[in-house]
């Protein structure tokens, strides 16, 4: 594996370079690709240059992270349900992770604390306005505007930590 890693690091992490931006996003996405080639190297065929192939499984890798990246940004913008989300991100034919990510969706939310959960459920499932939202919590209109922020930072952070699956 070291022999593997060191031959084809640096290639891979400029390839992956070109386009991801976020140096954290590309090196752990190297590590991924690199990881996933080399235990697929029983079945590489030969039919290709190893560089070519392992480029392959790098396309498929990063198109998996923006896929992922995308869930993300439309979990938090004008399409609230989750189920959706995963439908209108996703398409049909990605069931199983569409599965996936609804269960680490669940998790996050059984993982924050009560208030924030709440909130979520209240602006994201239940679809309530921030006004409507204030007034069943009892809050100020900028109140729960402060606090819906603040829950979807501790959502984004839960789900970075905890519950983004490696491949």
């Amino acid at each position: 594996m070291d022999t593997f890693y060191k031959k084809y690091y640096w290639s891979v992490r400029k390839f992956v370079g070109q386009k991801v931006a976020n140096e954290e996003d590309a090196e752990e996405l190297v590590n991924d690709i690199l990881l996933a080639a080399y235990n697929s190297l029983p079945g590489f065929n030969r039919q290709s240059n190893e560089f070519t192939w392992i480029c392959g499984i790098a396309k498929h890798k990063i198109i998996d992270f923006y896929r992922k990246k995308k869930l993300k940004t439309i979990l938090f913008s004008v399409s609230p349900i989750f189920e959706e989300v995963a439908d209108k991100a996703l398409g049909p034919e990605e069931e199983s992770i569409k599965k996936e990510l609804s269960g680490e969706i669940k998790a996050v939310l059984t993982d924050l604390n009560e208030g924030y959960a709440k909130i979520l459920r209240l602006k994201y499932v239940e679809q309530l306005p921030i006004k409507a939202i204030a007034l069943r919590l009892k809050l100020t209109i900028k109140a729960a505007e402060s606090k819906l922020i603040r829950a979807k930072s501790a959502f984004k952070s839960q789900w970075h930590y905890s519950n983004v699956p490696k491949k």
